[in-house]
């Protein structure tokens, strides 16, 4: 599947001093060092295609790509891998609501979300894997999990016993009650008789009157969830074999930790044979006014909408960054309107003849997003010195910090 336009990144110029990278890890529950390396490799779990980009999805897509700019600044090569969940119960279920084929709803959705993410300034990933073309990789993955003595059926369904991988639940760090409560709130089926472990994951489902299906392992129908990211993941992201861990970072947000992360791992390790991931990181979810976001109470805010009312693109970044990417936070129309003060104070600034000194500013931006993608402090470094410049200050360059703003931040101004 086609992916968006390439976005260009200014080079950065000057003498900087580019730190290691330490990011938040959900596995050891603690911000540890990525080691340096040539290559990264990530993969970042995308949407569903039911509906348009929300700015839940916006704060997950912007984390990954600061990390991606980061990587890239200190001289790396970056892989990078997003799939599309393009065939999926809500997907079904939206469209038949809706009275229109689920292909033809997922095609407008991911087009809508392609224009999101260009107005966003996000860098688009190598490969944008949609899991119907993908399926000849997944139903591969599955034969060889079979292989490896991993798999039962129920029925006619063939599912995972997620206790063939010994690291199971280390991940993600609840206890086996709390999982199977989160397991039945998102998708499981942790009552279903002839399971051998309630939380084991359903890999192949068998055709089902009225849904599409594809030629399976041993019968038509279409997989489960968990081992659709894990086989496009180790098919499109050119592993290492020397390396201790199948990929670099596997991301999402903080709603994806269990059960998704946590069994797409187990089945990525029993299919490598070594862990999936060296970093597993999440960003938090979004409200709004102090209110969770989401589907079922119907208070989403959608990216597109903001934008066609005349919002700019860089305030809405802006605000996203407002806050630390791993926390949970609240959205709300005072954040956006300050957002949008702060872009117009700094693009008025950056216009000035005579600017406060900015090559101490782009260092402590470097600082602060290599301590575990600060964008907060980054955004205060970048007030004082819109500030600074406002009260007079001189013997700065303006291009230089605007390139390093759009380089970094991805605050294309």
């Amino acid at each position: 599947m086609n992916s968006w336009a390439e976005v260009a990144i200014p080079p950065l110029g000057g003498n900087f001093d580019i730190p290691q990278l330490s990011l938040r890890d959900t596995a050891r529950n603690g911000i540890y060092p990525l080691p340096k390396k040539d290559v990264y490799r990530i993969y970042v779990c995308g949407i569903t295609p039911y509906d348009a980009t929300h700015l839940g999805h916006a704060a997950t897509y912007l984390t990954f790509d600061l990390i991606n700019r980061y990587l890239r600044l200190q001289g790396s090569e970056v892989k990078f891998v997003q799939n599309i969940t393009d065939i999926d119960d809500p997907l079904l279920e939206r469209a038949t609501r809706d009275g229109i084929d689920w292909k033809e709803l997922a095609k407008s959705q991911i087009d809508l979300f392609r224009g999101d993410m260009v107005n966003l300034h996000v860098i688009p990933p190598d490969h944008y894997v949609g899991v119907v073309e993908a399926m000849g990789l997944v139903v591969d993955a599955i034969h060889k999990l079979e292989s490896e003595n991993s798999t039962y059926f129920v029925d006619e369904d063939l599912y995972f016993s997620v206790r063939t991988d010994e690291k199971f639940g280390s991940r993600s760090h609840f206890s086996q009650e709390k999982m199977i409560e989160i397991f039945s709130e998102r998708g499981g089926d942790p009552n279903r008789l002839g399971k051998r472990d309630p939380l084991d994951a359903l890999l192949w489902l068998s055709h089902r009157d009225g849904e599409p299906s594809w030629s399976g392992p041993h019968q038509d129908g279409r997989p489960g969830w968990h081992i659709e990211c894990c086989a496009i993941a180790l098919n499109y992201l050119d592993l290492d074999s020397d390396s201790s861990t199948s990929i670099d970072i596997q991301g999402g947000g903080s709603d994806l930790i269990f059960p998704h992360h946590e069994m797409s791992a187990a089945q990525g390790a029993i299919l490598q044979g070594r862990e999936f991931a060296s970093h597993y990181v999440h960003s938090g979810m979004i409200g709004l006014d102090g209110v969770k976001m989401s589907k079922s109470l119907g208070n989403l805010v959608f990216v597109s909408r903001l934008i066609a009312s005349g919002v700019d693109p860089m305030a809405i970044r802006w605000a996203l960054m407002e806050s630390h990417f791993s926390v949970d936070r609240s959205w709300s129309q005072a954040l956006l309107e300050d957002a949008q003060t702060w872009i117009l104070r700094l693009r008025d600034a950056l216009s000035m003849m005579e600017v406060a000194p900015t090559h101490s500013v782009i260092s402590e931006i470097i600082k602060a997003q290599a301590e575990n993608i600060d964008t907060p402090q980054s955004l205060q470094v970048i007030k004082n010195w819109v500030n600074d410049c406002h009260k007079g200050s001189s013997g700065g360059n303006a291009g230089e910090l605007s390139r390093a703003i759009d380089a970094i931040l991805g605050l294309a101004l």
